[in-house]
């Protein structure tokens, strides 16, 4: 039985030379203006050496997508940080089609077209995947323009948070999808489709401010259909606040990608996770794009944008950043830990996805492909704990102690326990920074 989703290395090429490439020039500043010209042509000459060229002392520093360290699997089966992804849940690359379907309840009658409903989401959602994925996603969805009624009220189905779905069950998400495909009849066939949409009348439930109903069942075969059986199935409740709010439905379809919740669902005070760098803990608010790691999961990231260093010693990289356009440049520095555990140091800066970003630097984030979904596979660590962040003016969808997270030149990040060192030694005005990473 699934449980319910919801929301609230080939070798890398030789770096190029970066010109200029100063200690703590911050990206957007000149170089001459942080530290005058004749350092400036001092450091227009340095060049980055190759951290895949053995040491002198034989301690090479692999770098390749293909070493087992760094596509580190889960323990489990379901969402989560693992790769591969199991079997059962939507491509993520490719032509990707999404049924788009739209319901209503006698009580709760859709007041507006479908097509009004639809452009909530759409295009948006699309462009928003072509962007995230460097256009190797290509989203259509494939909407039924029609509000499918459903036999009884929303009360009726017992719809609430926390409500999954049984497969024996006569009513709740079970009863919706057997309406739903008895309402479609022989006008669809499921078998062309590799995820459904349900768009439900945003006047249906409880307002999202009160009540987060939003939810994905995914991974597995639900209910039968005459052309087979109904998979990957998102819900999708009311209407979500913030300026995109198109976003509840990325972070569902997350779900029919395999990802899982970032946000914390266990008991008592939830921790400090993975804030807004990630849709797929924080999808209202501003904009936010994923986390590289997930990236690399769902196939986003090629093997040359990946720095795989699973040696002892030191080795420097040069990090293009995430939301950069193209596919060019190093993207992720991956430092295995352990059997299920990575650490991981991207660059973040602000880019069409990335509008929130107010502090732009190395973010470094600690992977552990065993925890599941809900229970903080991915954490974030914060460069300046304790802050109250850096954004202008407070957000309540926006964990303001995160978001002045990033590493800056001049900044190190010490962890003993796996004696990983990572230094953030320079950037230049495109936003690139080298790195220095150290393991004893």
């Amino acid at each position: 039985m699934p449980t319910p989703i919801r929301t609230p290395i080939r070798r890398p090429p030789r770096r190029p030379v970066l010109s200029p490439l100063i200690p703590g020039l911050i990206p957007g500043r000149r170089a001459l203006t942080a530290l005058g010209g004749s350092l400036a042509l001092v450091f227009a000459s340095l060049t980055v050496p190759d951290p895949a060229v053995a040491r002198p002392d034989g301690s090479g520093l692999a770098s390749s997508a293909a070493v087992p360290g760094c596509t580190p699997s889960s323990p489990h089966q379901g969402l989560g940080t693992g790769i591969p992804t199991p079997d059962g849940y939507a491509p993520s690359r490719g032509t990707v089609t999404a049924l788009t379907v739209f319901i209503d309840f006698p009580g709760s009658e859709a007041e507006t077209p479908t097509e009004e409903r639809f452009a909530e989401f759409f295009p948006e959602t699309s462009e928003y995947l072509a962007t995230s994925s460097y256009g190797k996603l290509r989203y259509r969805p494939d909407p039924v323009h029609h509000w499918l009624r459903m036999s009884q009220p929303f009360e009726a189905y017992g719809i609430d948070r926390g409500v999954g779905w049984h497969p024996e069950d006569s009513g709740g998400y079970n009863r919706l999808m057997r309406e739903i495909v008895s309402a479609l009849g022989d006008r669809v066939d499921f078998s062309a489709y590799d995820l459904v949409n349900v768009l439900a009348t945003p006047n249906a439930g409880p307002h999202a401010l009160e009540q987060v109903l939003s939810v994905s069942f995914a991974g597995r075969p639900l209910v039968d259909t005459p052309t087979g059986p109904l998979r990957n199935v998102s819900f999708i409740w009311s209407r979500q606040p913030g300026e995109s709010p198109h976003r509840v439905l990325v972070h569902e379809n997350g779900h029919a990608f395999g990802l899982p919740d970032l946000y914390w669902t266990g008991s008592g005070v939830p921790p400090l996770l993975t804030g807004h760098w990630d849709v797929m803990e924080q999808d209202w608010g501003p904009s936010n794009d994923l986390l590289a790691w997930h990236k690399w999961k769902l196939g986003w990231l090629a093997p040359v944008q990946v720095a795989c260093v699973t040696g002892t010693g030191s080795s420097e990289h040069v990090l293009t950043p995430l939301g950069a356009d193209g596919t060019g440049g190093v993207r992720m520095v991956a430092l295995p830990t352990g059997e299920h555990q990575v650490t991981v140091a991207e660059v973040r800066t602000p880019s069409e996805l990335d509008r929130a970003v107010c502090r732009s630097g190395v973010l470094i984030s600690r992977v552990d492909t065993r925890a599941r979904s809900g229970e903080g596979p991915i954490r974030v660590a914060d460069a300046t704990p304790g802050s109250t962040g850096c954004l202008s003016a407070p957000d309540p969808q926006v964990t303001a102690e995160l978001t002045d997270a990033p590493y800056l030149p001049g900044d190190t990040f010490r962890d003993p326990r796996t004696g990983i060192t990572i230094e953030v030694l320079a950037a230049d005005e495109d936003g690139r920074h080298r790195i220095r990473v150290t393991r004893d």
